[in-house]
C-alpha cells in the first residue's frame, strides 16, 4: 500500500500527519510526503511552529498511477494554500477520478472543496469549513469518522485530532482493499 500525504509547505497540523503517516507504516504500506515544493515541510501545533519532515516528492513530479491512496492532514493554513496551487488541487481530484481511495481530517476537505469533488457526498470536518463543504454541494455531518462510498471512490474524513484513532483504522480499513 503506497500511500500520498499532500501537504502545503507550511501549516499542516503536526499529529495530522505523523499519526497517520505511523498508521500507514504499522500496516505494512509505504508513506510518501508529497508537497509543492522540494526541500522540507514546516508543520505546527496548533499556530505554533513545531518539527519539519522532509519532502518526498514534490506535486510536479507525482503521479496519481503510483499511489493505491491519497490523505490530505489538515491544519487551518495547510489546506488553504494547497487550494491555492493549481497541481495540488489536480493532484487531488486525479485520485477521485482514478476511483482510488481519498481520506481527508479537520481543515483537509477545504483541497477538495477546491477540486469540486464533494459534490453528493457525505463528510464530516472541523465545523467551522462546514458551510463550505454544504456550498459545495456536500453533505456535512458531525461525526468522528464518516466513510462515503457514494462516488466514484470511497472518501473517509474526522474532524479533529482527537478523532485520529478511528481515523486512522477506517482509512487503513479501506486502502488495504483498494491496494489488493
Amino acid at each position: 500500500m503506497k500511500v500520498a500525504f499532500l501537504v502545503a509547505t507550511a501549516g499542516v497540523e503536526q499529529v495530522e500527519l505523523t499519526d497517520p503517516c505511523e498508521a500507514v507504516y504499522e500496516a505494512g504500506g509505504t508513506p510518501t510526503v508529497v508537497s509543492t515544493k522540494p526541500g522540507r515541510v514546516q508543520a505546527f501545533k496548533h499556530l505554533e511552529a513545531a518539527d519539519t519532515f522532509k519532502v518526498d516528492q514534490t506535486v510536479s513530479e507525482a503521479q496519481v498511477k503510483d499511489f493505491d491512496a491519497l490523505v490530505l492532514p489538515g491544519g487551518v493554513a495547510n489546506p488553504d494554500f494547497l487550494r491555492m496551487d493549481a497541481k495540488a488541487v489536480a493532484f487531488v481530484k486525479g485520485f477521485f477520478d482514478a476511483g482510488k481511495p481519498v481520506a481527508a481530517i479537520c481543515h483537509g476537505p477545504w483541497t477538495l472543496v477546491e477540486a469540486d469533488v464533494v459534490r453528493g457526498r457525505t463528510l464530516t470536518s472541523w465545523p467551522s469549513i462546514q458551510t463550505d463543504i454544504r456550498n459545495a454541494g456536500g453533505n456535512w455531518v458531525d461525526e468522528q469518522v464518516r466513510v462515503c462510498t457514494d462516488g466514484p471512490n470511497t472518501l473517509i474524513t474526522s474532524r479533529k485530532p482527537a478523532d485520529l484513532k478511528a481515523f486512522d483504522d477506517a482509512f487503513v480499513t479501506e486502502f488495504t482493499k483498494a491496494s489488493r
